[in-house]
């Protein structure tokens, strides 16, 4: 399965730029998605899905901000191009669980085949940018990592998993876009049932991302620059298994 994934993201890496976005924009409030985060998110990520239904129109609403308010890569900061994607990520991840709601994993949804490079439930196409058809694939592979060359934007989108980073209970926002994802890294990479730095072992994403990690150095120095156990510089790292139960 990991072959598999890692594959799947080489591909992705390959494909070109991501055309969602438009020019003359101004970027949308957050607000609407910041209340209904702090209602139905926990402290430790927990998502209260049945209360986000309940909510289902404040959610529809924000949405719609967002998919007539794409980004102006000429005229908008970075820190609100990316506090845009990786709000608009977890946020359409959200509509997505609730849509087929009661789901035992993400997974579950969108079509199940073996052959990879294909269809997965990220590459459904189940919402626009800008009057453009979009998939979270798009945001994640042909945007976020592909645009900003920003490691720690793992640690902020939410893929509704319990072995995902947990689910922020805020919305990012440009102003405190460097301080949340500092907080994000930190929080998941000294969770202890993520990450067991004291055995050498971290979360799979280190070893699926692993390139967007060693950019400017070592993964195991990435890790170190925030764990508060820190590996020992000459360990060999194993991955544990990605539980991918629904983070409810």
């Amino acid at each position: 399965m990991k072959s598999i994934i890692l594959v799947l993201f080489l591909f992705n890496l390959s494909c070109g730029h991501s055309e969602l976005g438009a020019a003359n924009t101004e970027p949308p409030s957050h607000a609407l998605f910041d209340a209904l985060l702090q209602q139905h998110v926990g402290d430790e990520g927990r998502v209260d899905y049945k209360g986000f239904i309940r909510d289902k129109e404040i959610l529809e609403k924000y949405l719609q901000r967002l998919s007539q308010n794409p980004p102006d890569r000429n005229t908008w900061t970075k820190e609100e191009q990316l506090a845009y994607w990786i709000n608009a990520y977890n946020a359409f991840t959200i509509k997505l669980i609730i849509d087929h709601y009661p789901v035992e994993s993400i997974r579950d949804i969108g079509p199940r085949i073996e052959i990879p490079l294909v269809n997965t439930v990220w590459h459904l196409e189940f919402f626009e940018i800008g009057g453009k058809a979009a998939s979270l694939d798009e945001i994640e592979h042909q945007i976020l990592r592909k645009e900003f060359e920003e490691p720690r934007i793992h640690f902020a989108i939410n893929c509704a998993s319990v072995s995902c980073p947990k689910l922020n209970n805020s919305a990012f926002t440009a102003d405190r876009l460097d301080e949340q994802l500092e907080m994000a890294t930190r929080a998941f990479i000294n969770d202890p049932i993520l990450n067991e730095t004291d055995k050498n072992k971290v979360s799979s994403i280190f070893s699926w991302f692993k390139e967007d990690f060693t950019r400017n150095g070592s993964l195991i120095a990435f890790i170190n620059r925030y764990a508060d156990s820190p590996l020992d510089p000459n360990a060999k790292i194993s991955f544990k298994d990605y539980d991918w139960g629904l983070n409810e």
